[in-house]
């Protein structure tokens, strides 16, 4: 299904009362070529809002436990979901791909909406070509759900399919478990939560005599909405389910 031949997207925000979710109300209210037509959270019910609104995009930022279903329902109910709800795990993203194949629908995730979150995650990727050795270092706020971030697993994800060459063991013995974080394909995950914090990561390369850090420091949520804005305009024009905002950045 292809876009609409207006030039207007509707959208649609889920989880509106949230602090992520009254930023994009807002961004989406303000932005050319998009029409906010609802807003909806806890206790609405997203097919039934679906069905009566008819949104081309549904904008979902609720809670990882929720983040898969949601995006089922969306796919279901005819529309394209731009998922700014993390947590998601492979065999999700897998079953999303298929649905938005069978329902002929685009949709995508991302685990940042942040431009220069997305850059520091390619920027990354290419460092870990010629410096494998790696780990990441991210920083929310306690309000945040899950541990490690998605934007620190996809870091991961990113180093471990760029590096040529494999990263050194870490040896040692840990006095108390966990110090060393969280290892995925072979990247240690250090999760920090603090209040007074929106988002962080660090990336830290090691290589002979040199260390190279790679840093994105997101100070308001207001950052996330160049983003998402990007994403609705985008996704109408998509094939199947993205996953990461690089797909749509041109």
């Amino acid at each position: 299904m292809g876009a609409k031949e207006s030039t207007v997207i509707t959208v649609l925000v889920n989880g509106a009362k949230g602090r992520m979710g009254a930023e994009v109300m807002a961004a989406v209210a303000q932005a050319e070529g998009l029409d906010l037509v609802g807003g909806i959270d806890r206790g609405d019910d997203l097919a039934t809002s679906i069905q009566q609104l008819k949104p081309d995009v549904v904008v979902d930022f609720t809670i990882a436990s929720a983040g898969f279903d949601n995006a089922c329902t969306i796919l279901n109910n005819g529309a394209r979901p731009v998922m700014g709800t993390s947590g998601f795990q492979q065999a999700q993203i897998d079953t999303l791909s298929a649905l938005a194949k069978e329902t002929g629908l685009a949709g995508l995730v991302a685990p940042n909406f942040s431009l220069g979150a997305v850059l520091m995650m390619q920027f990354a990727a290419q460092a870990a070509r010629y410096l494998p050795d790696a780990e990441v270092v991210e920083i929310h706020s306690p309000q945040k759900e899950e541990s490690p971030s998605g934007t620190a697993i996809r870091t991961a994800e990113l180093i471990a399919a760029a590096r040529t060459q494999s990263s050194l063991t870490p040896k040692g013995t840990e006095l108390l478990a966990g110090a060393r974080g969280a290892i995925l394909h072979g990247v240690p995950l250090h999760a920090i939560r603090l209040p007074g914090v929106v988002a962080q990561q660090s990336v830290l390369f090691g290589g002979h005599s040199e260390t190279l850090k790679i840093e994105h420091h997101s100070t308001h949520r207001s950052c996330f909405m160049p983003g998402v804005l990007l994403a609705c305009r985008k996704i109408v024009e998509q094939d199947g389910f993205l996953f990461g905002l690089e797909h749509v950045m041109d």
